[in-house]
């Protein structure tokens, strides 16, 4: 192990080149000690040169536009932090299918030198595990000419598909800092209302996927009352820890890894840590894995739960821009979109609160990209009721889309409607 700080420096110098494209884990798998070294020390590191950094979901302030005076940042999502590194100007988005990273990084479309990585203590068999996240990390681990271990004792030893040894590390040092959590805010009104909608849909023994945020967090605590629930996710939060303490989760009718819950990374506090250490009921799996269609097709009753940004008329999803600042990302909805629709009795759910700030968020036209096409919408959820739009014309979806929408903004929406429909050549009865 490494005597810190005072050789952390050279330790990296002697491994990193100019140019080198780093990757780590997002959101709680950040590696702090290892990240805080990397920008602190960047200057050195680059020799002169740039470095690139991949990024995904902020837990953290590690990353600072100013920093980009040395590093590159590119990734596929604006989220958390991050969001102060696409409002300066500093980052640019991959706007790819979450299900395709791992195969850009394969293909050496997107190349992986350094991969940094927060690690459990080893277990009986010397084997460290990745602890918090599996996702791309596995595909990126693979390229790498260079692996660097972060071992915290306050991480959890988990099941799953890569587990790596002492000489799999080109250096190993002792985590400084404690992991970091992702707690959530209590649900609000809207929230909760969003909620008792979508568990009145939910059947016993349905497998479930939930994004990430309060909205997930609030579903997830009004299914307490239900019986052999899946688990089937990419994020993997408190409220999934709590859910198998009520006994509500035990995965027990899935038909793919039946009796074992599969995640792509743990975003929560110490409780879901805790929940997930040494459980052989749950494993964390690579995005090839979690993201694979015909696994999400064959899954028993797959719950798909996605949030958005704002949604408009016909069903189209923004899920990436925001006032003209890019704060989230095309990710995984669109696989898990699909997954729950061939899945038999998925459920392909959108959910979001009517308005923010005031401003409705179901919308005549987007005010960003299209993250989600209308073909894939399929259940858009928000306080004020659910909108099928499975099979419905776009008459039908615009009728059924206003109808969800704030009622202090029909009428508008409404106006609007004619418009847009006449635009693309759609009826639009009275």
């Amino acid at each position: 192990m490494s005597d810190l700080p005072s050789q952390l420096q050279a330790q990296l110098q002697a491994l990193v080149r100019p140019g080198d494209t780093f990757w780590w884990g997002q959101a709680t798998a950040e590696p702090l000690t290892l990240t805080r070294a990397l920008v602190e020390h960047r200057h050195a590191l680059a020799q002169g040169g740039r470095l690139r950094a991949f990024v995904g979901i902020a837990a953290s302030d590690t990353l600072k536009p100013e920093q980009a005076d040395v590093f590159d940042f590119f990734g596929y999502s604006g989220g958390g932090a991050h969001r102060k590194l696409a409002q300066a100007g500093v980052l640019d988005i991959v706007p790819s299918h979450y299900s395709h990273l791992p195969g850009l990084i394969r293909a050496g479309v997107l190349p992986a030198d350094v991969v940094m990585l927060q690690v459990s203590p080893p277990d009986e068999q010397g084997r460290y595990s990745l602890a918090t996240v599996h996702e791309y990390l596995p595909a990126a681990i693979e390229r790498a000419r260079v692996v660097i271990g972060e071992v915290n004792p306050d991480v959890p030893w988990t099941h799953g598909s890569v587990y790596l040894r002492a000489e799999d590390f080109a250096l190993l040092v002792d985590a400084e800092h404690p992991p970091l959590s992702q707690a959530r805010s209590a649900p609000g009104l809207a929230e909760q209302t969003i909620a008792s909608h979508i568990a009145a849909m939910v059947e016993d023994g349905a497998t479930l996927q939930v994004g990430v945020g309060n909205l997930p967090e609030a579903v997830l605590a009004a299914l307490r009352s239900h019986r052999d629930l899946g688990l089937h996710s990419g994020a993997v939060g408190d409220g999934i820890a709590q859910l198998a303490e009520a006994g509500a989760l035990t995965n027990a009718r899935k038909t793919v890894d039946t009796g074992v819950g599969i995640g792509g990374v743990l975003m929560g506090s110490e409780q879901v840590r805790r929940w997930a250490h040494r459980n052989p009921g749950f494993a964390l799996r690579g995005t090839d894995y979690t993201h694979d269609p015909d696994m999400l097709a064959a899954s028993h009753k797959l719950v798909a739960l996605n949030s958005a940004i704002e949604v408009d008329l016909t069903g189209q999803v923004n899920a990436e821009v925001a006032a003209g600042t890019y704060m989230g990302a095309v990710g995984g909805a669109v696989d898990f979109l699909r997954g729950a629709a061939r899945s038999k009795g998925g459920l392909p759910i959108v959910a979001l609160p009517a308005t923010a700030k005031g401003a409705t968020r179901i919308v005549a036209q987007l005010s960003g990209p299209v993250s989600t096409p209308r073909s894939d919408a399929g259940l858009i959820v928000t306080e004020h009721g659910v909108a099928d739009l499975r099979g419905q014309t776009l008459s039908q979806r615009v009728r059924r889309m206003i109808a969800i929408a704030a009622p202090e903004h029909r009428a508008e929406l409404e106006r609007q409607a004619h418009a847009l429909l006449r635009q693309q050549g759609a009826a639009f009865p009275s």
